[in-house]
């Protein structure tokens, strides 16, 4: 019974994983650039459903409504005024670039608002439902029906939309797309956004069971990386279950070893990877 409520703990922790995954993997399909910023995306958007939830009282799960489109808003613009000019760059420009607004934007947040913890506690934080020996946390539960529910849209958005197979496309043949009528400017700045909104979402799935904080990002972004690895480099569906292999692994790891050597094991899993399969487990991206 223990090692099937870890298993379930993990499962419930990797839907989280996923949704942040896919939207850093989007990014990368389409336009084979590194987000060092994602973190800080879903960093901005825990403090805006903090702010919702403490002003209006709006539920962090309702509030995804507004935190999802403010930051594609965000994230588009960042990539038609910032992002854009770097992408025809070295990558080390490109990894610059983004890294400088990771700390910009964590610096920025301690200045005005501190880097006091902040947290959440809805009615609904600690609930469970109890089978036998195993307990589920609520919280935990609904978070991942909604990352499960997003990730499907998007990969429905990605399948069936002209927006999504035009993403789809520049991802698999730049030139090509280009020569089919695609507008790539357009078409990267809405990755970009979609991937700045799957974080947003993310974030707001994770206030009521996470603490808030400038720094918040960071270890998230690092599990996303990992994940987009094992998923394989831009792959939308490897990094949804990527996710869901990298929870599970990461809990039954701290289960069987030690919680204090929880983050150690998902960047050994990381190294693992790059050694035995350098493309990931599922292969080479195509959104």
């Amino acid at each position: 019974m223990i090692v099937l409520q870890v298993l379930i703990n993990g499962l419930l922790t990797g839907g989280i994983y996923s949704l942040i995954s896919v939207g850093l993997a989007l990014i990368l399909g389409t336009m084979r650039i590194i987000n060092i910023f994602h973190g800080e995306l879903l960093m901005m958007a825990m403090y805006l459903t903090y702010w919702l939830y403490l002003y209006i009282h709006l539920d962090p799960y309702v509030s995804v409504l507004i935190t999802a489109p403010v930051l594609f808003g965000f994230g588009y613009v960042m990539q038609r005024v910032l992002i854009n000019r770097v992408l025809a760059q070295p990558e080390v420009n490109q990894v610059l670039l983004t890294l400088g607004i990771s700390m910009a934007l964590i610096n920025l947040f301690q200045l005005f608002f501190s880097p006091t913890y902040r947290q959440v506690r809805t009615g609904y934080s600690t609930a469970v439902l109890a089978f036998a020996d195993v307990r589920i946390s609520i919280p935990y539960t609904i978070s991942f029906m909604l990352a499960f529910a997003f990730t499907f849209l998007l990969y429905s958005f990605l399948i069936r939309t002209f927006p999504g197979k035009a993403i789809r496309a520049t991802a698999q043949d730049r030139q090509a797309a280009v020569m089919m009528g695609v507008n790539i400017a357009t078409v990267n700045a809405i990755s970009f956004g979609i991937g700045a909104a799957l974080a947003a979402a993310a974030g707001s799935l994770l206030v009521p069971i996470y603490y808030i904080f400038p720094g918040v990002g960071f270890p998230f972004a690092i599990k996303a990386f990992v994940v987009v690895v094992l998923g394989g480099m831009g792959s939308v569906v490897g990094a949804a279950l990527g996710g869901i292999i990298f929870g599970v692994v990461e809990a039954l790891g701290s289960f069987f070893i030690s919680t204090r050597y929880t983050d150690a094991i998902g960047l050994l899993i990381f190294i693992v990877i790059l050694l035995v399969r350098p493309a990931g487990l599922f292969g080479r991206s195509r959104v």
